[in-house]
């Protein structure tokens, strides 16, 4: 419930805030009558992302034994591999968001009829739900549906709550902080689906563990347990972990790690001459 709670709150805070940017755009080139193309082009994105999460659901039900091992293992390393994309990409574009959405709402305001203001609401939500979408699936894997379902209401609730109040004034969060704080946790969510898909893997024979069980201490701290559970789904915990589920999560975190530092530092350089 917690990770699907923070990756909702995170994905449909950034879509809730490009979609008061596409707003704010309309509102200052005196076009606020066409705002019903954003919100329609918002609504398609959101059903299109329900049917796909619904679609890709059912998808992995079709599948057992051997064959849900691979589809479960794809998924989470599918799920790493998309949240390091978001990261790399907001830390590196969420400064120019702004101004691009800016240019390409004027864009689209020039062209005749609510067709380009529709598209590119829908595009740039999509991306989110579709994002989303894939995530849950990984949260789910190995979690109650109806926690990762309560976790998502719970977080679009907050998202609206959020949203309706910052549009008001009636807040000020700081988003720059709230993205940061949130993508050390991502890093963190990645490197553990990283292990669960090798753990798959592991089961359906397709990577070897080299060593069936690292350590055990379950008799410590159940991954079974509520607690565990809860490490389970924000940090990929897990009790007896193999070599190689070891491995992938070190070895992704600390990669990722450096190439965040390497990328900052070039950017301070940079910044210095």
């Amino acid at each position: 419930m917690a990770a699907s709670f923070l990756l909702t709150l995170r994905e449909g805070l950034e879509a809730a805030l490009i979609v008061g940017l596409l707003l704010g755009a309309l509102k200052k080139f005196n076009q606020g009558g066409r705002q019903s193309s954003i919100w329609l082009g918002t609504g398609a994105a959101a059903l299109a992302s329900v049917l796909g999460g619904y679609l890709l659901n059912l998808l992995g039900a079709s599948f057992s034994g051997r064959g849900e091992q691979i589809f479960e293992g794809t998924t989470m390393l599918l799920a790493a591999g998309i949240l390091t994309w978001v990261i790399l990409w907001m830390g590196k574009h969420s400064r120019k968001l702004n101004e691009k959405l800016h240019s390409d709402t004027e864009m689209a305001v020039g062209k005749k009829g609510g067709w380009a203001l529709f598209s590119l609401a829908f595009l740039a939500v999509i991306r989110e739900g579709i994002e989303l979408v894939v995530f849950l699936t990984a949260a789910g894997v190995g979690a109650q549906g109806t926690a990762v379902v309560a976790g998502a209401v719970l977080g679009l609730g907050t998202v609206v709550l959020i949203s309706i109040l910052l549009f008001k004034s009636l807040i000020r969060l700081n988003l720059g902080r709230f993205f940061q704080v949130t993508s050390v946790i991502l890093v963190l969510f990645a490197a553990g689906l990283v292990a669960y898909g090798v753990h798959e893997f592991n089961e359906a024979g397709l990577i070897p563990p080299l060593i069936e069980h690292l350590w055990d201490i379950n008799y410590i701290l159940d991954e079974g347990s509520p607690l565990g559970m809860l490490l389970k789904s924000l940090l990929g915990y897990n009790g007896n972990p193999s070599l190689s589920e070891v491995l992938g999560y070190v070895l992704y975190l600390s990669g990722l790690s450096l190439g965040l530092l390497f990328r900052n530092g070039r950017k301070e350089h940079s910044g210095g001459i």
